[in-house]
């Protein structure tokens, strides 16, 4: 037998595996990558976990985000319907206030005119009767009289006929 370098390397790598099985090395070193891969494991279902709980949560914002678009477009609908029924009862209300005035003012302008056809007559009247007792005082005359009476007269009801026209 011949004992060389080989052989000695041999006996150093059987002592070396030797030793290291005397120590349970691989079953040190199995069980701490046992320990890893379930660490790793768990750290996988808890990604898995948060994954699945921010998927939720992703989930519940769309809905809520959708829900307050859906509030806010109904909350500006009836906005617009309110401010649009306030306008019209507005300018309703603006219409019945002007026909109001309208009517007021035709009623003021009738009386109006009343009160000055009233005046009217009342001042040909005084100026027929100051021109009747002028006449008389001025000339006895019957016929005169009559015929000056007649003319004032007509001249009255012209001018009357004038101002109801």
């Amino acid at each position: 037998m011949i004992i060389d370098a080989t052989f000695w390397v041999a006996v150093s790598f059987f002592i070396f595996v030797g030793v290291l099985i005397y120590f349970k090395i691989p079953q040190k070193t199995n069980t701490s990558l046992a320990k890893k891969i379930d660490e790793i494991k768990k750290e996988l279902e808890e990604a898995e976990k948060l994954k699945n709980e921010a998927r939720n949560l992703l989930s519940e914002y769309e809905n809520k985000i959708d829900r307050s678009k859906k509030e806010s477009k109904e909350i500006i609908s009836s906005a617009k319907m309110e401010s649009e029924k306030a306008v019209i009862e507005k300018t309703q209300k603006f219409y019945k206030i002007i026909d109001q005035r309208k009517k007021n003012l035709n009623f003021k302008i009738n009386q109006m005119k009343e009160n000055a056809l009233k005046d009217i007559k009342n001042a040909s009247i005084k100026i027929a009767i100051e021109a009747t007792e002028n006449l008389i005082r001025n000339s006895i005359d019957k016929n005169k009289l009559e015929t000056f009476y007649n003319k004032s007269l007509d001249q009255t009801k012209s001018s009357l006929k004038k101002i109801k026209s």
